[in-house]
């Protein structure tokens, strides 16, 4: 495959500093932290590659100039900032070779295999921090699959999906924009009394108070879920999803109250720990702790690229956005316990932490730590506050109608945060009224294909349960 490259006398030309590198960005690439997002579109027809240089070139490239550019130390106390540099697209860019003809779940098995390899790779530091692997075999999902590796500190989820889907049309009229359910808002729930007040004030000492001993020296139990090995980001990663019905869950969500997002938790905090009570019995009664991740930018859709680029908006490209931390609830009979439970709980938790100024100090906290000791010193607080917990949830929401990338219709899409020191990873996407749940986990440690069918019980008994009670 022939690549697009700048002219090797251009090269030192290109080399220019460019802007900051964000504090967060920092923070995830450093010698503490490396951390990737790896996101896949799946191909309703068999994939032609031939495009590929120009859409690169032409189309997402320009959209960020991060991808264009490295991150490089400026400065005594560690900071840095990104460097434009030359693009050689042929570095970037995979296309794994395997045997023809084989059966679909043959590549089914290789896919994940691949996918496992090319998570446990670094991305090299000396290119932008980017790769794109063309999977152009069928599986029992796809005709072909894409697979973008993007590195976190290029921008969080948010920015990296916008930036994804402003190279995708829509199926159907692709003059017409990509339309997103509304994404609620992630400001503080407070009412404007003095007991609402007093409220917010109990919960963010409360909750900053727990993050920081969790942060610091409290940590979760060793559990059928939680590597007791220090490191565990270096391990290999089985990546696998479950796929649940958007309408089923809004219809839950209608009978029992609350938000989309308080179901989907309340299955996965049931499903979790009929999957722990199954390798082990007792442990579904172990301290364990989610790590809700959520979009601090006061938004209720995705801006264009164009948007996120200007100065002082609220939509802004890069990594804003804060983590919850929740506990999973502990049930000594876990076969025998209302599976509704889970739902009522993860509602009262969330709505009770959203009711905190907390992910906000934790923002703050950081970036004093950062001023005071330099960025590598804050990258270990986070690393020590993702080791001490169990796992790691976060969401995104995709389009309501069917899009195309090329003229490829996509058929599905999912992704999976790569490198932290978790050994289970749970990532959620919606799009065409399904919801794709990822499970990332810890391939020597986490059972998938039991994880992700404890998933689906849950999911069914917790539909049952709404209707039944």
């Amino acid at each position: 495959m022939e690549g697009v490259q700048e002219k090797p006398e251009a090269h030192e030309e290109m080399e220019e500093l460019i802007e900051p590198a964000t504090p967060t960005g920092q923070f995830f690439n450093s010698a503490s932290l490396s951390v990737c997002i790896l996101a896949a579109l799946e191909s309703e027809i068999p994939i032609d590659d031939s495009q590929t240089m120009t859409l690169l070139k032409d189309v997402f490239i320009p959209i960020n100039s991060r991808f264009s550019s490295i991150m490089v130390k400026d400065d005594e106390n560690g900071g840095k900032h990104w460097k434009k540099v030359t693009v050689i697209l042929d570095d970037h860019v995979q296309v794994p070779i395997f045997p023809e003809g084989l059966p679909l779940e043959s590549y089914d098995e290789y896919l994940q295999e691949y996918s496992t390899k090319i998570a446990m790779e670094q991305l090299p530091q000396t290119r932008p921090l980017w790769e794109i692997h063309i999977f152009k075999y069928p599986t029992t999902n796809a005709a072909g699959t894409l697979l973008f590796k993007l590195h976190h500190a290029l921008g969080d989820g948010y920015s990296l999906m916008g930036a994804l889907f402003s190279c995708l049309q829509r199926s159907d009229n692709p003059s017409l924009p990509l339309t997103f359910p509304k994404i609620g808002s992630n400001s503080t729930e407070k009412s404007k009394s003095v007991a609402g007040y007093m409220s917010v004030l109990m919960n963010t000492v409360t909750d900053f108070t727990w993050s920081l001993m969790k942060s610091s020296f409290l940590e979760d139990h060793v559990s059928p879920i939680r590597s007791a090995t220090v490191g565990v980001e270096l391990k290999p990663i089985t990546i696998s999803t479950v796929t649940l019905s958007l309408d089923q869950i809004k219809q839950i969500k209608t009978k029992l109250g609350g938000t989309i997002n308080d179901v989907i938790v309340g299955v996965i905090f049931y499903g979790t720990r009929l999957y722990m009570e199954a390798i082990s019995k007792g442990s579904s009664s172990a301290q364990s702790t989610a790590l809700v991740l959520l979009n601090t930018r006061e938004i209720t859709s995705y801006q264009t690229v164009e948007e996120m680029a200007k100065p002082n908006t609220s939509a802004s490209w890069g990594n804003n956005f804060g983590f919850l931390h929740v506990s999973v609830p502990e049930k000594l009979d876990i076969e025998n316990a209302d599976p509704l439970d889970f739902v009522f709980e993860a509602k009262k938790l969330i709505t009770k932490k959203r009711n905190s100024l907390a992910v906000y100090l934790n923002g703050s906290l950081l970036n004093l730590m950062r001023k005071l000791r330099g960025p590598e010193v804050a990258s270990r607080y986070i690393h020590k506050t993702l080791w001490n917990t169990s796992m790691t949830i976060s969401n995104l929401i995709g389009p309501v109608e069917k899009m195309s990338l090329a003229n490829h219709p996509v058929k599905g899409l999912y992704f999976c945060v790569l490198n932290a020191p978790q050994s289970l990873m749970l990532s959620l996407v919606s799009y065409m009224g399904k919801v794709r749940v990822t499970v990332g986990g810890e391939k020597e440690l986490i059972n998938h294909k039991l994880y992700n069918s404890c998933l689906n019980k849950a999911f069914e008994r917790i539909f049952e349960a709404a209707f039944n009670s």
